[in-house]
């Protein structure tokens, strides 16, 4: 389904099954925003964009797959994108030593290569936007390290060093390119990696300041100011969102 017509900026939000992703795509359709939903869970997709009604569609995204990467760029592309927001990763957690060549690859397509290539292929008609935007989620991890998670750390700072590049090569066009790092966030991951370690997850909440986990929705807030006409001076930058567990 397409979106109709209308003067509303329109926002690429991947990982919009997940639930960063999904209150991201909420939070910038209440602002103002047409929201194209992608992720590789079509039906869940779907589901979400149903929820926001008028001004939301959603399409399958396998940033694994450079067609299906260039599929979703041709198509918010022709519906004049105005933000990408990149939401979608997969993580691993286990020991370094145990890990496996075949688990970096698939982290890396999908955390690094894909947001690469849908940043690549967007750029020229964002260029072409009034307030032009690029949000990649990375994580405090890709800041701080983490053990058990090398792997996924690394494929999350590389966004890092993508975003300030970006930032430098695409000022002129107006084109503002930052990242938001959630620390640990109240949700599907976290309840998967901690499930039977309540322990664990005690000892991580005690050392956030806040002494809570996080909302997808304190995430969502940061990437809708970045993607706002209000941030239009700042480019290139990194921000924590993690209630102070990291502070830099």
């Amino acid at each position: 389904m397409n979106l109709p017509p209308t003067a509303l900026p329109l926002a690429l939000v991947t990982g919009a099954a997940g639930d960063v992703g999904a209150s991201t795509a909420a939070r910038l359709h209440a602002d103002g925003w047409r929201v194209l939903l992608a992720d590789v869970d079509l039906p869940a997709t779907r589901e979400r964009a149903d929820e926001l009604g008028q001004h939301a569609a959603a399409t399958y995204l396998d940033l694994a797959d450079e067609r299906s990467v260039r599929a979703v760029a041709e198509r918010a592309a022709a519906e004049q994108v105005s933000a990408l927001v990149s939401c979608a990763g997969v993580a691993a957690v286990g020991r370094f030593v145990d890990s496996t060549p075949a688990t970096w690859d698939r982290l890396l397509r999908v955390n690094l290569r894909g947001p690469m290539l849908l940043s690549q292929a967007l750029l020229p008609a964002l260029a072409r936007a009034t307030h032009p935007r690029i949000v990649y989620v990375a994580s405090d991890s890709a800041r701080a390290g983490a053990a058990h998670e090398a792997a996924y750390a690394a494929s999350k700072a590389g966004l890092l060093g993508l975003a300030k590049s970006l930032a430098r090569e695409h000022a002129r066009d107006g084109v503002t390119v930052n990242v938001v790092c959630p620390g640990p966030v109240r949700g599907r991951m976290v309840e998967e990696h901690m499930a039977g370690r309540q322990a664990m997850l005690d000892k991580l909440v005690a050392a956030i300041p806040g002494r809570r986990l996080g909302d997808p929705d304190d995430i969502a807030a940061a990437i809708a100011w970045l993607s706002s006409p209000d941030a239009g001076y700042v480019t290139g930058q990194t921000l924590s969102v993690s209630g102070g567990l990291t502070m830099h």
